[in-house]
């Protein structure tokens, strides 16, 4: 079992980033990248996510009874705020490097974190853009989408659709069975994205691009840890939906429309200025 320093080292050393891989994500709007996490870091840090997952869940509805947004996977916000072990997983310097260089700034906030476990049987996530849910005044967002296991495709890995980031049609979709038949048929001649990911692999992907998940049809959980990056310098937005104003309230507390998003709960993860 490893021991805290080592995954500490893990979590804080540079991952290397080819200016090639930076032009595919910025040309794709998505990258998937391997060997990123030791598979004894996520482990380590899976357990403790996990944990906090069943404690603070507070969906206990059969599947059959939850409707199709919810039968997609539990969702647990910001566990950082309820774990010193979860907070320094999220804080890793490596990833925030890494999100900063594709995205091309300077640096990186954390805008909140989400655990996303997809229980066995679960429905798909429909076809959808992150973004659509952020009062943010530019596109220089950012997800990091981390397995905590091997995901083969029976899991319901996350599948994207190159180059939609580009794609103004569906921004102002909320998820559920509406966006997924009106973006699936839009995007129909785009083509998908879609492969298992290897135990350490992980995503980023940009704010605006499309992307869903099939069902897991295996008998156990797709286990899942999502990071939320913005730009250093990302300002506030007047929300334009009812989604964007809770936002702003849980995740961008006590600043003005026009402010720096900069408040205690977006912890500055890693920038060049530092």
């Amino acid at each position: 079992m490893a021991t805290a320093t080592e995954v500490q080292h893990d979590l804080s050393e540079t991952y290397p980033i080819s200016p090639e891989q930076i032009e595919q994500y910025q040309a794709n709007g998505y990258i998937k990248l391997k060997h990123v996490l030791s598979a004894e870091t996520l482990a380590y840090y899976g357990r403790e996510i996990t944990r906090k997952v069943r404690e603070l869940n507070s969906q206990h509805l059969p599947l059959e009874e939850r409707d199709l947004y919810h039968r997609a996977f539990l969702q647990v916000e910001n566990l950082w705020e309820n774990s010193d072990l979860v907070r320094e997983f999220i804080s890793a310097p490596k990833l925030g490097r890494i999100a900063a260089q594709l995205m091309g700034c300077t640096g990186v906030r954390i805008y909140h974190d989400q655990a996303l476990y997809k229980e066995a049987g679960g429905g798909i996530t429909p076809w959808h853009a992150d973004q659509y849910y952020w009062p943010v005044n530019t596109d220089k967002t950012i997800t990091a989408w981390i397995p905590l296991q091997e995901t083969p495709l029976e899991m319901g890995p996350l599948a994207f659709c190159p180059k939609s980031h580009r794609v103004t049609y569906g921004r102002d979709l909320e998820i559920g069975q509406d966006s997924e038949d009106r973006i699936g048929e839009a995007l129909k001649d785009h083509g998908i994205d879609e492969g298992k990911f290897d135990l350490g692999e992980v995503s980023f992907h940009s704010g605006w691009i499309f992307h869903r998940a099939s069902q897991n049809t295996t008998p156990i959980p797709r286990e899942v840890m999502t990071i939320i990056y913005m730009d250093e310098d990302m300002r506030l937005t007047k929300p334009v939906n009812q989604y964007q104003q809770a936002d702003r309230n849980r995740f961008c507390p006590g600043i003005e429309v026009g402010d720096l998003i900069h408040t205690p709960m977006n912890l500055l993860v890693w920038s060049s200025r530092s």
